[in-house]
């Protein structure tokens, strides 16, 4: 018998899918960098997307989604961070998190909080694979915990 899970994603959603995990790793250099986002805009589109690096080819990604991800967490920075805060544990602040961790949940809490068209459901298991790629299954647990505070947060 078959898994649910085991049938491959159809294109749309293996492009959004990709366009998530571009977006964390685009966060994350913005972050290490400070790389203005439209010249990090560009440099995705142009040397990332359904590019070959290390003998693997990057899937393409839906430039839009990933566009609009990327653009969305920088504008409304503040507010996303606040929302993740209110959900850390007492005592802790956002900046001790890894940056690839606050990559997944800024990135994550800008869709819960501005992409009523993606369910709950999505987007914390597209951020949970994302996770995976990064973090041991207890890091990803966290991620979990926090996207589900905050979906609640945002969407009751």
């Amino acid at each position: 018998m078959s898994q649910p899970n085991s049938k491959p994603k159809p294109k749309k959603s293996r492009a959004r899918s990709a366009a998530r995990l571009a977006a964390v790793q685009a966060l994350y250099q913005q972050e290490m960098e400070g790389t203005p986002t439209p010249i990090l805009l560009h440099e995705f589109h142009q040397h990332r997307f359904g590019q070959t690096i290390d003998e693997v080819t990057m899937v393409d990604a839906e430039m839009d989604f990933f566009d609009d991800l990327v653009r969305g967490v920088t504008a409304r920075a503040a507010e996303i961070d606040g929302l993740v805060s209110k959900r850390l544990a007492e005592g802790w602040k956002l900046e001790r998190l890894d940056r690839s961790m606050r990559a997944i949940l800024r990135a994550g809490t800008y869709e819960l909080i501005a992409r009523p068209d993606v369910t709950v459901g999505t987007v914390i298991d597209e951020y949970l694979d994302v996770a995976h790629a990064f973090f041991d299954e207890k890091d990803v647990k966290f991620v979990n915990g926090l996207l589900d505070g905050i979906a609640r947060d945002v969407r009751g």
